[in-house]
């Protein structure tokens, strides 16, 4: 066991002499979990490659589980000690405590909306019959379970409306369960669908709807391998056992994801197929047909293509074929292939996420990260821009065709999210709903600059903190970063991060390569043989933050999730002596096993896997993190975050990651593990749990970057 005392000093500016004095903390001693190591060698292409901590992998096991207990109490000892842990809390938990409503949306006789009180664990579902008409409650998903961790997932209805199918997921699982309601009456009139994976819910008409699943693997559903997805189609009234496969199943259709979506007008079924996150196959029938057969629209998965809108035959595809940014293509449905298609709207050099709502297209452009909006007929004519409140993300730029108004959000670093009232045929937006938050955006400051990676690559990053703000190089920062997937990060308001710039915190996200922010050059551009463009990047967003005062080494800590866990557990093993505090979350941290567990094959196209080649493994082995823990390196602060439940990135990652760190540290800086129980990945944790772990996370990073009182506190002893 390796036993740590900490004995740390700070140095803060106190009272009004301006001068740095030392004041030494409270020693906190812990002592790491005894780790087993087990003689585990994999050959990969002659490489013997250790793998100590492979049985921390099953999940099910006895001794994972008391390994999990026993990382967990030390972890939270240790976070209790630090003193001012509650009081983050509570200021999370006055923040966050303030109205929060969804944007409204029509089906049949009612109007729908999604709204939270302030600290519901989950959005509760609302309703009511006309602009003002009373609500009344429609689902509450806050009675799901006792203890807050079963969410709403989806909420499908029927043509007419008068059916609804939601899915629920327990304790976080990516497995979802589907259950319809008549919903004038709001009772349950079916068996519960089960198994249910990565699908969404499309009705067709009033009488089924369609659903994608995967087998339940053998072994553990948290971390077995699922590899072949099949479309469903459930007619109402029948036992799921009769419902009729469409899509998968056999060995020529087999794919790791699969899905269908039914047209507005329930004239076609679009099916896609795919083996990885980006590429797919595209396929259609005619559901106006008896026995429809299917038709190949696109038999490659070398691009990413789907239908957005139909007028009759007349197709709309959205696609980045030959179109890098995307652009919209029209085809007749007679003869749907590439050879036929026509540009309705051309590709720009900025990237294109389009929507349609009451007879009109909306083209939402990234300008840099940041939202641009322009309305089209279906002819392709342009009717004009639209004015937005600001600059930052928009959303909702969607309803169904009949509608005449639509809902839209915006938002930014430092806007709460508000919602819009837009007419559609008029170009206008009114304020719809503005939330009553605690929180005063004039007292803020969010700016945008552009920096210089490793190989000369202009990188934008937005850096927000409150006004004011000395350059220094002494303000604790938060940089945030993901580099992956084709995800885009654009501007969008954070509760907890509004808290964390209270007390005088900077938080900085890049837009680095690997995410979609200029289209899927930039996104290739960070992929496979080439992931090492994210990596260097972030460390070139922490140079940049060092070089301007922003901050400096003693005062950064690094943080992403999921493929962003991977990005700071890349970053922190190549360059540890850079930040003070690393803070991965749910990530992938090992490179060479990743495509075993659940649907991790289908990263490949980002990743590359280790039985690809030699030259593949060889790449993917020097920078995984798991693999690239050194002896005898000082590693900066380490606490790892993740859930017992995530089947997506297994938490595994997450426990050798940890488990190497714990026995290589050579410093004194902690390494710590949090394990939320009864969570997955992140989508429907509880309000609750949230708070706490953000509470923890700020706890942790503040306190190891030398604070013994919050920073706003020694600011105020400062003025004073």
């Amino acid at each position: 066991m390796k036993k740590i005392l900490i004995g740390s000093f700070i140095a803060a500016s106190m009272l009004s002499c301006g001068q740095d004095s030392k004041k030494e903390k409270e020693e906190l001693a812990f002592e790491y979990p005894e780790t087993k190591k087990v003689d585990t060698v994999t050959d990969y292409f002659g490489t013997q490659v250790k793998d100590p901590y492979r049985w921390l992998e099953d999940d099910r096991s006895e001794e994972t589980e008391n390994w999990v207990k026993s990382q967990n109490e030390v972890t939270f000892d240790y976070l209790k000690k630090i003193p001012y842990r509650k009081e983050l809390n509570d200021r999370l938990t006055k923040l966050w405590n303030y109205e929060k409503l969804g944007a409204p949306y029509t089906e049949g006789d009612y109007i729908y909306f999604y709204k939270n009180d302030g600290l519901q664990d989950q959005y509760v579902v609302y309703r009511k019959k006309g602009e003002d008409a009373e609500a009344e409650v429609f689902l509450d998903p806050n009675k799901f379970s006792k203890d807050g961790t079963t969410s709403l997932s989806g909420l499908s209805f029927s043509e007419d409306g008068k059916l609804a199918a939601y899915s629920i997921s327990e304790g976080g699982s990516d497995w979802r369960k589907v259950i319809v309601l008549n919903a004038e009456t709001k009772e349950v009139i079916e068996d519960t669908i089960v198994d249910v994976k990565f699908s969404g819910i499309s009705w067709k008409e009033n009488d089924g709807f369609y659903y994608s699943s995967y087998e339940k693997p053998k072994g553990s559903e948290l971390s077995a391998k699922t590899d072949q997805h099949r479309l469903f189609y459930h007619k109402l009234g029948t036992k799921q056992s009769e419902d009729k496969l469409i899509f998968g199943g056999t060995e020529a259709q087999k794919h790791r994801y699969v899905g269908g979506g039914v047209t507005e007008d329930n004239h076609y079924l679009f099916i896609s197929a795919r083996n990885s996150t980006s590429g797919g196959k595209l396929f259609m029938m005619d559901l106006t047909k008896p026995n429809p057969k299917l038709v190949t629209i696109l038999d490659h998965e070398d691009t990413d293509s789907y239908v957005i809108e139909n007028d009759g035959s007349k197709l709309y595809i959205v696609t980045n074929m030959d179109a890098p940014n995307k652009k919209i293509v029209t085809v007749d449905a007679s003869n749907p292939t590439p050879e036929n298609w026509k540009d309705f709207i051309p590709e720009t050099e900025h990237v294109l996420s389009p929507s349609t709502a009451g007879g009109s297209f909306f083209t939402e452009y990234m300008v840099d990260a940041v939202s641009k909006v322009k309305q089209y007929d279906y002819n392709g004519k342009l009717i004009r821009e639209v004015e937005l409140p600001g600059v930052g993300s928009v959303g909702g730029f969607g309803a169904k065709k009949e509608e005449k108004v639509l809902y839209y959000s915006f938002t930014n670093y430092v806007t709460p999210g508000s919602i819009y009232k837009y007419d559609i045929a008029k170009g206008t937006s009114e304020l719809y709903n503005k939330p009553a938050i605690d929180f005063n955006p004039e007292d803020y400051e969010s700016k945008q600059v552009f920096y210089t990676s490793k190989d000369g690559t202009k990188v934008p990053m937005i850096i927000t903190h409150k006004k004011g703000l000395k350059l220094n190089g002494k303000n604790p920062t938060i940089l945030y970063g993901y580099g992956g997937f084709n995800i885009s990060l654009t501007p969008s308001f954070s509760i907890a991060n509004a808290v964390w710039m209270e007390q005088g915190g900077v938080y900085a996200v890049p837009n680095l390569r690997g995410g979609g922010e200029y289209g899927k050059e930039w996104h290739d551009a960070g992929i496979k043989m080439k992931k090492q463009n994210v990596f260097d990047d972030f460390i070139a967003a922490a140079e940049f933050l060092i070089k301007d005062k922003y901050t400096s080494s003693d005062y950064l800590a690094i943080r992403g999730g999921s493929n962003g866990g991977l990005l700071v557990g890349a970053t922190m093993t190549q360059r540890p002596e850079l930040m003070k505090v690393a803070l991965p979350a749910v990530g992938v941290m090992d490179m060479l096993r990743y495509h075993t567990f659940t649907a991790g094959a289908g990263w490949a196209y980002d990743y590359g896997t280790s039985e690809d080649s030699k030259e593949m493994f060889d790449y993917l082995y020097g920078y995984s993190p798991v693999q690239n823990v050194k002896e005898d390196v000082k590693y900066p602060a380490t606490l790892v975050t993740t859930g017992d439940h995530d089947d997506r990135v297994v938490p595994a990652h997450s426990f050798k990651f940890t488990a190497e760190l714990q026995e290589k540290q050579a410093g004194t800086n902690p390494v710590m593990i949090r394990i939320e129980t009864k969570a997955g990945h992140g989508a429907g944790k509880p309000t609750a749990m949230i708070i706490e772990e953000y509470a923890d996370i700020f706890a942790f990073t503040l306190y190891n970057m030398g604070y013994d009182v919050l920073p706003e506190k020694v600011s105020e002893k400062v003025k004073g």
